[in-house]
């Protein structure tokens, strides 16, 4: 025999997948949860490793998030009891998913036991779906933090992990490949793709991870193409078992060093996939990342602090330093204003006029936007300032995006005629392109331009403003079209007002407070969102 290959077979390893059946009834839960425990039973010493699908402890869909705790609670302990003793019976690495109690939360997690059955890692899902962020309520704060692939090695093979979700996300498949895994773990559910576009995924995944993708799921039915295919699949991309609908478990034999490797490009050496890609990779071309990223509108808490026009009290306003000193010190909110050129650019500043803000005369929407950068908007606020220009929404956007939600104030042009057309699709398509339509909201003033940018821009979410000659009747207006916000122009509102808004499902922003007391004062009247000059102080104030 070829001592080659006698060296070879020492490193074949064999993958039990287990694909048990799944129910949308949860009468079902005992007899499914059993028939988990009996492939279990049938595994035996020749296995070296073992998957399980996610939400191993929750053998049926469930509808709510008691129901969930409820079978967790039932089942956790029999099955993870059982992954221990299978664990040191078989001398195999077992690899389960269910939920993991922390800090009085519960986590999607893959456990990682080793062959004595010792737990000697969690995996805790990156990406987590509208079901677990809103019904199961899981807790997903660490998902917001910097992390690296998460990589466990046993016996000189490196495991890395992707669960459900995750397997949508290809832009973490090159940070995963630089790990230089052996293996990948994917424990999962995915209900509603096919057989099909599941294999298109994992061999994507394991092509360009130059890895094993070793994926455990559940099925609904054994004639169907939807849920179910449980596989192996090589870094050659090629699908080695697909177990699509059937019930039960396969073991797939491979060997782990066995790797793709290609040209790194025409006339260059052998290399991994990803190793080529990494030649050419330019982050900056991608969407916003990295750990200054905080959570969208929708996710994150109130109250929070709006740095009204930026930390203005030691900036000028409108201003990149105002801005980057706010957000630098956490404001969760940025507040500022836009106006049109007269050549249609978009740019910040409080007011139209230039006289209080600038070394400029008249409108700023009488001025190019070649004329206002020759303006000095710093030197007006003090001498360390001086030589500030102007700045464009777009410089705010390339810089702060996904960093800090914007408050953005839309000025009227006219207080009785539509927002000009062009410039409000100018200024929506600035927000897309930046990725930025979770992370902003548009304070609007007058219910023409409300319903205008409402209906061109729906998924939006806008912020009613204060109008003088209609000032207790914002509430009402904020209800009649369906706003997210109301900015509440003090004195002129009352505790019935945000009652009422909150009631409706509007949040309330306070036009402003930059003393202690009167912000405890708004605080307890259940105000959401403080706008302040003075960022600082009032900061310790809302988040003491």
């Amino acid at each position: 025999m070829d001592p080659t290959s006698i060296t070879r077979e020492r490193y074949k390893v064999r993958a039990c997948i287990i694909q048990p059946p799944y129910s949308k009834d949860s009468s079902n839960s005992d007899e499914y949860f059993d028939y988990k425990i009996q492939q279990l039973d049938k595994c035996d010493e020749t296995v070296d490793i073992i998957v399980l699908p996610e939400y191993s402890d929750v053998p049926c869909a469930t509808a709510t998030r008691e129901e969930t705790i409820f079978f967790h609670n039932k089942y956790i302990n029999i099955l993870l009891n059982k992954c221990i003793e299978t664990a040191k019976r078989c001398n195999a690495l077992v690899f389960v998913n269910a939920l993991y109690e922390e800090n009085n939360n519960f986590r999607n997690t893959t456990y990682v036991y080793n062959r004595k059955g010792a737990l000697i890692g969690k995996y805790f899902k990156k990406h987590l779906p509208p079901l677990e962020l809103n019904t199961l309520e899981l807790d997903s704060d660490y998902t917001f933090e910097f992390s690296e692939p998460y990589v466990i090695e046993v016996d000189g093979l490196r495991y890395g992990f992707l669960t459900c979700y995750d397997f949508y996300f290809y832009e973490s498949f090159a940070n995963i490949a630089r790990k230089n895994v052996d293996i990948i773990i994917g424990c999962s559910l995915q209900r509603s793709d096919s057989h099909a576009a599941i294999e298109i995924i994992c061999r994507f995944l394991a092509y360009n991870t130059n890895a094993y993708v070793i994926r455990s799921s559940v099925s609904f039915n054994e004639n169907s193409d939807i849920c179910g295919a449980s596989m192996v699949v090589s870094p050659y991309g090629e699908v080695l078992k697909n177990m699509e609908g059937k019930f039960g478990m396969e073991i797939v034999e491979f060997d782990p060093e066995d790797k793709h490797y290609k040209p790194a490009g025409f006339g260059n050496p052998d290399a991994p996939h990803y190793e080529y890609l990494e030649f050419g990779r330019k982050p900056w071309q991608y969407r916003p990342a990295g750990s200054a990223i905080i959570k969208n509108e929708y996710m994150l808490k109130y109250p929070r602090v709006c740095a009204h026009r930026g930390f203005s009290t030691i900036a000028p306003e409108n201003s990149m330093p105002a801005f980057g000193a706010a957000i630098a010190m956490g404001a969760e909110e940025i507040e500022f204003d836009l106006w049109p050129t007269l050549d249609g650019e978009i740019v910040s500043c409080h007011d139209r006029n230039l006289e209080r803000v600038s070394t400029g005369t008249g409108l700023i929407t009488e001025h190019t936007l070649s004329e206002l950068e020759k303006l000095d908007f710093g030197i007006k606020f003090g001498e360390k300032f001086k030589g500030l220009h102007i700045i464009k929404f777009e410089e705010i956007l390339k810089k702060f995006s996904c960093h800090v939600i914007m408050n953005i104030h839309i000025k009227p042009l006219s207080y009785s005629e539509p927002y000009p057309e062009n410039t409000m699709k100018k200024i929506i398509e600035l927000i897309k392109r930046y990725d930025c339509e979770k992370y902003v909201y548009l304070m609007l003033e007058t219910d023409m331009q409300i319903e205008q940018f409402k209906e061109y821009a729906p998924e939006i979410s806008v912020c009613v403003g204060h109008l003088e000659d209609r000032p207790w009747e914002i509430v009402d207006r904020a209800i009649k079209f369906g706003c997210e916000k109301v900015q509440l122009y003090k004195p002129y509102f009352n505790q019935d007002m945000i009652d009422k808004a909150h009631a409706n499902g509007i949040r309330c922003n306070v036009f402003w407070s930059d003393e202690p007391k009167e912000t405890k004062e708004f605080l307890d009247m259940g105000i959401d969102t403080i706008l302040t000059n003075d960022y600082n102080r009032i900061s310790q104030v809302v988040k003491g």
